[in-house]
């Protein structure tokens, strides 16, 4: 099935250089370079940001609402995503939050006491779902879109529950706030991944979430704010559950699995994946998959060191260990699991006509088997075999493998010289 894609990540072609740097790092060969420039293909990026953190000239950025998009409602919620607590250096969480109001949010709800409920439907459905096995969240959104791209045979396996993110903005609409006119929920992201996903969303026709802030787009307007705060009001309510969802391991230690991984960093879960699709992971219940190095705290949008940013919401998680699970009985007051299948995004149609597919296919392979296989990206497509699907598509040329072209040069070369050679032989007449 087709959707349109409305990605964060985009590309500033005046500050690209066309250098192939990024080519080389995209997990999905999602980006080309023609002309000496970089150009992304639509439905292969999965917004993961991984050419953000790559590319030297930082031509990709991750476009967020802008803040002035507040003014558009009455009534304003943020909903701090856990990771957002550690940007700050010895900052309480009642501290941040009671900024995040001065700043002009009308009120506030956590995100992490939505992952208190999205943990407990979880652990439920891991107990009761004996097959396929493992379960995979679905709490990362680039991680569905890859799976998506890459690897359609495990779709069945992605866990069919709501994020914590739309969770909390369910509650906020559907509970706290229900009758609001002019209500406006707004998420504090720390990755371009859930900006997309509330544009385009995983598993619900349309999302909750009103506008998506970047979390190093408020946080210089906070810090300021922070340090006017003497007495912050007691608004921290999640419990440690939900705050470690901010980091790796986070998720899984919260569905109390005794049989779950996690694996953070998008090379580390494609690897995951790549072996569950062997069936290498039968015995695993569950897997927890961050593309975020570190997890969410590893996001391109934070300011962040993501080592520090780690450790410290760990501390803030164990000092909120007594705290009691406020919102589990929310629960059965409304129903958290999707609304909308997902499905495959196959990234390359080569012919609607069947025969003609396979015809392309074949060609595909033979160019690929003539070309060097040396991946080196200097054609500007990521891969020999991306090089070569490009080809038969129409958008490339087997002269842009620079070892093609070399040896085409070589052959031109060897046939001038050796037309040279057959030349006929001309007298010198000397002027009488």
């Amino acid at each position: 099935m087709s959707e349109e894609y409305l990605h964060s990540v985009t590309l500033d072609k005046d500050l690209c250089k066309g250098c192939t740097n990024c080519i080389s790092h995209c997990p999905t060969e999602a980006i080309r370079v023609r002309d000496g420039k970089a150009m992304i293909i639509s439905n292969r990026c999965i917004d993961c940001g991984q050419c953000i953190r790559t590319c030297p000239s930082h031509a990709k950025k991750a476009v967020s609402d802008p803040l002035d998009m507040l003014n558009k409602f009455t009534f304003k919620v943020a909903l701090p995503a856990p990771s957002f607590y550690a940007q700050f250096k010895n900052v309480p969480i009642d501290t941040v939050l009671t900024a995040l109001k001065k700043f002009g949010f009308d009120d506030v709800y956590e995100v992490a006491s939505a992952a208190e409920i999205a943990s407990i439907a979880t652990a439920e459905l891991i107990e009761k779902v004996k097959s396929p096995r493992p379960l995979i969240s679905s709490s990362c959104p680039a991680v569905v879109r890859l799976i998506q791209v890459r690897f359609p045979s495990l779709i069945e396996h992605v866990i069919k529950i709501q994020t914590p993110m739309e969770i909390a903005a369910r509650i906020v609409k559907n509970q706290i706030y229900p009758d609001k006119r002019g209500l406006g929920v707004f998420f504090i992201s720390p990755c371009p991944a859930k900006v997309t996903s509330v544009r385009v969303p995983l598993g619900n026709e349309k999302s909750e979430v009103d506008g998506v802030i970047a979390q190093k787009d408020i946080y210089p307007a906070l810090r300021k704010i922070i340090k006017t705060i003497e007495k912050p009001e007691h608004l921290s309510k999640a419990s440690s559950i939900g705050i470690k969802w901010g980091h790796s391991d986070g998720e899984s230690e919260a569905v109390n699995s005794k049989k779950s991984i996690s694996v953070d960093g998008i090379d580390h879960v494609i690897r995951v994946l790549e072996q569950i699709e062997s069936e290498d992971f039968h015995h695993i219940e569950f897997i927890e998959a961050m593309a975020c190095p570190g997890g969410c705290v590893g996001g391109t949008l934070t300011v962040e060191n993501p080592f520090i940013a780690r450790s410290r919401l760990k501390r803030y998680s164990m000092a909120c260990q007594n705290r009691g699970i406020k919102d589990s009985d929310q629960l059965t007051e409304f129903d958290i699991s999707w609304t909308k299948e997902i499905y495959s995004h196959p990234v390359l149609k080569l012919s609607e006509n069947m025969t003609e597919a396979i015809k392309m296919m074949d060609e595909i392979e033979k160019i690929d088997a003539e070309l060097p296989g040396l991946d080196c990206g200097s054609c500007g497509a990521p891969s020999c075999h991306s090089l070569a699907e490009d080809i038969v598509t129409g958008k490339a040329q087997k002269t842009d493998c620079i070892f093609i072209l070399r040896d085409e040069i070589k052959k031109v070369a060897g046939q001038m010289a050796e037309l040279e050679k057959r030349m006929p032989q001309t007298r010198n007449f000397e002027k009488k």
